[in-house]
């Protein structure tokens, strides 16, 4: 299962928002820096509606949601390349996940130390990605030391990835990350290798008051980041509030429904973000519906039915002969599968066939 880190600096709501997003009370979220050593590691479910609806064509009580991993990362300080704040311990921790959402303070509280003691939600992330890059600039350094032998005996590998470190390393020590780096998609693939931290898929979570939630995308801390984020380090940001997601863990389903309703959204802005990490990871989900259950599969987007029916077990990916599939749309729309085959709209599938985010499909096979 792929894993996305929570980060930010120390109290900018990291485990309230990890706590809120697991659904847990397992991250202390306490008014200091550094509450969280080592890391929290939770399964998340991916909220999907389409579930429901296909629960509703297949007539079953069953349903098995996507999952992700999420993982509380302590707090980072200035200076945590050099060591500073059990920087390496934390920035090691970072190294593992798959994907980096950042939690951005967004708003004002007297009562909530901050660690640079104002708030600028810019500055921090500035700060954040500096001890990235930093640390990403130094990975870089020791492996083009390690393979400056091989380099020099004209191996051919070797060459290869030296240019692309080469590369690396002066767009790093210029202070950008990676992932801004336009390389030949031969290039990345090698560079994906090199596990930059900065390279990693991230997406910026702005923390704001219950208050802002509603009409997030007016705050001015916000408008700054998702300017800044978009601009200097080609990422998208969406509007949480950690403490009203920490305050509907202990509430039923329909009670949550109506503690929105009064604040005046319609989602909790977690459901939003789960998503957006879910697709962040590059996953994708496909269907399977019948009287048992309905369940939803993760794959990769671009993985073909073979490889999707290995989600569900290896025997029938080796042995896989056809995929029946519909689109969600077209299923929902027909409403029974029998209805989308009588319309055209229900396919036999082979090996080559990419699956789509949505499709529900049923694996042919024989081993």
């Amino acid at each position: 299962m792929l894993k996305a880190g929570i980060v930010g600096l120390p109290n900018v709501g990291k485990s309230t928002l990890f706590n809120a997003v697991t659904r847990t009370r397992k991250a202390e979220a306490a008014n200091y820096p550094f509450c969280t050593i080592d890391p929290n590691v939770g399964i998340v479910t991916v909220p999907d509606a389409r579930l429901y609806v296909l629960k509703d064509i297949a007539k079953t009580s069953v349903v098995i949601p996507a999952a992700v991993e999420f993982v509380d990362i302590a707090g980072l300080v200035k200076g945590a390349a050099a060591g500073e704040g059990l920087g390496n311990k934390f920035l090691s921790h970072i190294r593992e996940v798959d994907a980096i959402v950042q939690v951005v303070r967004c708003f004002e509280d007297a009562d909530i130390h901050h660690v640079s003691g104002s708030v600028d939600p810019v500055r921090d992330i500035e700060v954040i990605t500096t001890e990235l890059v930093m640390a990403d600039l130094d990975s870089v350094k020791k492996k083009r030391a390690g393979i400056a032998k091989d380099v020099k005996r004209g191996d051919k590998t070797a060459v290869a990835e030296d240019a692309i470190l080469a590369k690396l390393e002066t767009h790093l020590d210029a202070g950008k990350p990676a992932i801004t780096l336009e390389l030949a998609p031969e290039e990345k693939a090698v560079s994906r290798l090199f596990w930059l931290m900065t390279d990693k898929p991230t997406i910026f979570a702005c923390n704001v008051k219950e208050t802002d939630l509603a009409q997030g995308d007016k705050n001015p801390y916000v408008q700054k980041v998702q300017e800044y984020v978009k601009t200097h380090l080609a990422c998208e940001a969406v509007v949480i509030s950690a403490q009203i997601e920490s305050d509907l863990i202990d509430l039923s389903d329909a009670e949550a429904k109506d503690f929105l309703k009064e604040l005046g959204v319609n989602e909790s802005g977690v459901g939003a973000l789960i998503r957006a990490t879910y697709h962040l990871l590059g996953l994708r989900t496909y269907f399977t519906a019948g009287e048992k259950e309905v369940r939803a599969w993760t794959i990769h987007a671009g993985d073909t039915a073979p490889q999707a029916a290995g989600v569900i077990h290896s025997d029938f990916e080796r042995g896989f002969i056809k995929a029946e599939t519909v689109a969600y749309d077209d299923l929902v729309k027909c409403g029974s599968v029998a209805s989308a085959r009588e319309n055209g709209l229900y396919r036999m599938e082979g090996k080559e066939y990419v699956v789509k985010d949505g499709d529900v499909m049923l694996f042919k096979f024989n081993v």
